[in-house]
């Protein structure tokens, strides 16, 4: 008999308490049943995986977006095309409704940063899952009503699955104006603040100018990644900590912990390690309770570093997330630049530059938004010294007009235009 949603999003805080708890006891043992288990009930199902039941992990082949997508249909478990899925989707962009789902599965798609977009599919039970892990780990639990404005380029039934007697959630369409946006938080008076972090800026700029005046007890960052001069915009202009979640099209993977760290969420995920040097690495991740779209061994197009915390838990500790590897530079003479090497430049130039991109456009050019000129020649210096030091000595740095940027997408301060 099928439970009603609000028993399964129960059930699966209770499932999610227990996954925890075995793994904190012993990661291997909880690894190797999760796995196991994942292989025959999840596996088992999809037609591109059921007859490697008992094999390794490290027997499955390593796959990124491309490949995900290339064998949706043979991927998926629950018989769904590319095409159909695809068509769902994109009508919920264009409509803007976001309900409709495809044989009780919600279809959502991604923004496309890395180039092209991604589709992700949740039925009934992964979407009481995916709201059972925001409850216990990202809004904690309370008996007060609390109102949620959470903005998105596009809503889905996964995020609307979170509303209850105890939160009300409202969703903020980035496509819109700010002005309107502002005018409505300001009715709403959220308790907790979700958004992207070049959102989060433009709501810190319009608190500090009185037009925005709202005291949420928790804000939230989410896909883009967030700078620690971001970071300390946005916690001066609300008065409190900024959260992280790391979610993407491929789940959710972690989220800040009570002591400001951000975790990975290692009871349900297999998370391997491509090491870039002593701290920075790719993660390459299995996700062991995604049961529609089954995540195998994908390589994430992003750079974290390994870190440490003093909560406690034997989970993995991320200090930052870098950036993607679409945003290492590559200049001529085969130089690579880390983004986090340019964004340490550019804040080191003057303590108050806080809008700013990095873009390059060549092997040896380099373009430069920042609004205020005296700010610009500094930053140009400090990004030509960082050059020279590294050894590229010829790179050009051009002034840029604007931001590459439009609204809906995610903000890349530092980013590569790769030809």
């Amino acid at each position: 008999m099928k439970r009603p949603f609000k028993l399964e999003v129960l059930w699966s805080w209770v499932l999610l308490t227990r996954s925890r708890r075995s793994f904190e006891r012993d990661p291997d043992r909880h690894r190797s049943v999760m796995w196991a288990r994942f292989q025959n009930e999840v596996l088992s199902k999809s037609p591109k995986y059921r007859h490697r039941k008992g094999q390794a992990l490290d027997a499955f082949s390593v796959q990124e977006k491309l490949e995900f997508m290339r064998d949706f249909d043979q991927i998926n478990t629950r018989g769904l095309t590319l095409d159909e899925a695809m068509e769902v989707a994109v009508q919920s962009e264009q409509s803007r409704d976001f309900a409709p789902t495809l044989n009780g599965v919600t279809v959502g798609l991604s923004s496309g940063t890395s180039g092209n977009r991604g589709l992700f599919l949740a039925s009934e039970k992964e979407r009481a899952m995916w709201v059972a892990a925001v409850l216990q780990r990202i809004l904690g639990w309370s008996f007060r009503r609390r109102k949620v404005a959470f903005f998105l380029r596009a809503n889905s039934n996964l995020y609307s699955s979170v509303q209850s007697k105890l939160i009300a959630f409202e969703f903020f369409d980035l496509l819109q104006p700010l002005d309107g946006h502002v005018t409505r938080l300001n009715q709403l008076q959220p308790d907790v603040l979700v958004g992207q972090p070049s959102l989060l800026i433009r709501l810190a700029k319009a608190q500090g100018e009185t037009s925005l005046s709202i005291g949420p007890s928790k804000v939230i960052s989410v896909a883009e990644v967030l700078s620690p001069e971001d970071e300390r915009v946005i916690s001066e202009a609300f008065g409190v900590r900024v959260d992280q979640v790391y979610q993407c099209t491929e789940g959710l993977l972690g989220q800040t912990c009570p002591h400001g760290t951000m975790h990975l969420n290692e009871d349900w995920l297999l998370v391997e390690q491509e090491w870039l040097d002593e701290k920075r690495f790719i993660p390459v991740v299995t996700d062991l309770r995604r049961s529609s779209q089954p995540v195998v061994r994908y390589r994430m197009n992003d750079i974290l570093h390994a870190g440490t915390c003093t909560c406690g838990s034997r989970t993995m500790a991320i200090s930052r997330i870098e950036g993607r590897m679409d945003d290492v530079m590559v200049l001529q003479g085969d130089v690579t630049v880390f983004p986090d090497f340019v964004r340490r430049a550019i804040a080191g130039a003057h303590p108050d530059i806080r809008e700013y991109q990095v873009v390059q456009l060549s092997g040896t050019e380099i373009s430069l938004f920042i609004p205020d000129p005296a700010h610009w020649d500094m930053a140009s210096q400090a990004l030509q010294a960082l050059f020279n030091r590294l050894g590229a000595r010829e790179i050009v740095v051009i002034s840029a007009q604007s931001l590459y940027h439009h609204d809906g997408s995610k903000l890349r301060r530092i980013l590569a235009l790769r030809a």
